[in-house]
């Protein structure tokens, strides 16, 4: 079932961020919208599309948190196997994700000091040195 849920949760993640999904959702609210003279702009009216995009809003959070939850983690993954076969990494780096939030904000600062002050000009500078060479 997992794999099922997965693959699913993917298509659709995939659709719904297509332009062609976001026309059909644009359509549909036009159609709402033009209908509303028809009904006389009732409540059932208004409670039509608001049932709609509620039921549609609450299944597609489970389904988009899947997906991210996936691509977190692998791209977690790939991150540990980088610093693992990065020479001088830290192996205390690995998996920063597991770290509660105190630690984080520590290793943050600690990162902050050794980076120093510099501006976001010399950064640039420096990395465009380097890439004409």
């Amino acid at each position: 079932m997992k794999k099922s849920f997965r693959k699913f949760a993917e298509q659709v993640a995939w659709l719904v961020g297509t332009p062609w999904a976001f026309a059909l959702a644009l359509g549909v609210l036009i159609v709402w919208a033009a209908s509303g003279p028809y009904f006389g702009f009732s409540e059932q009216w208004q409670l039509s599309v608001n049932s709609l995009t509620t039921i549609v809003t609450f299944l597609m959070v489970f389904l988009i948190q899947n997906t991210q939850n996936r691509d977190f983690k692998s791209l977690q993954l790939k991150l540990d196997v980088l610093l693992s076969t990065t020479e001088g990494a830290h192996p205390g780096l690995i998996s920063l994700h597991h770290f509660s939030d105190e630690d984080l904000h520590r290793l943050e600062r600690a990162l902050k000091r050794k980076r120093g002050d510099h501006a976001i000009e010399d950064v640039i500078e420096s990395l465009t040195a380097s890439n004409s060479n």
